[in-house]
């Protein structure tokens, strides 16, 4: 089947941001295949350490899930999931953050890219959700 020239493809994607109160929250959307940002390195990384305690992001960045399946909890108790084909956009730098707990297995597989807070990387919110950003 060949795809249709004016139709645009997407990936999901979830964005943790922080609020006017600098808590933390999230908006479901998605992200266009064929968005460039300016991305300048990435890193993997797959050990568990004390992550899952609540944090903030270190630095605007996606995460791309390779291998495993997670809970994210946000400031105010809501919670989503994420596993492979969900790209996180970790936007949330500022507060007490969020925190995660691995739902399957032992590993967390995944890609770190970051990128210069600011950019504009396509982020589309579902309809009807809030944007709760400053």
């Amino acid at each position: 089947m060949e795809a249709n020239e004016n139709s645009e493809q997407y990936l999901k994607a979830i964005r943790l941001i922080n609020t006017d109160d600098e808590h933390c929250t999230f908006e479901v959307g998605k992200l266009p295949i064929q968005a460039h940002i300016a991305a300048t390195y990435f890193f993997g990384k797959t050990e568990v350490s004390n992550e899952h305690k609540p944090h903030p992001a270190p630095r605007t960045q996606f995460v791309v899930t390779l291998k495993g399946k997670l809970r994210f909890t946000v400031s105010n108790g809501d919670t989503f999931i994420v596993e492979p084909g969900t790209i996180l956009l970790a936007e949330d730098t500022k507060g007490p953050g969020h925190s995660w707990e691995l739902l399957e297995g032992d590993t967390w597989e995944r890609l770190y890219i970051p990128f210069a807070p600011g950019t504009n990387h396509g982020f589309i919110p579902d309809k009807g959700m809030p944007s709760n950003t400053k």
